[in-house]
């Protein structure tokens, strides 16, 4: 639920409404609800660019010349 309302208030600026009272903003939010869920329907990505990786830290860099394999998340280690 959080991250649906994160999506809303950041990805689609509904901080502020477009329009002035309590009708048309709501007809603004449901058009807004609608046009998500047609986008997470469709399995297309957003339309924002695509993350750039980080480079390799040292750390990194010494297990990779060394052939180490190194796992995706060092969190995973533990469990």
């Amino acid at each position: 639920m959080e991250s649906t309302v994160n999506e809303f208030t950041h990805g689609h600026g509904m901080r502020r409404c477009r329009y002035r009272g309590q009708g048309k903003a709501h007809i603004q939010h449901a058009l807004t609800a609608v046009a998500v869920k047609i986008e997470r329907l469709s399995g297309l990505p957003p339309a924002e660019e695509a993350l750039v990786p980080r480079r390799p830290t040292a750390f990194q860099r010494y297990l990779d010349q060394r052939e180490i394999p190194r796992p995706k998340s060092w969190r995973a280690l533990g469990s």
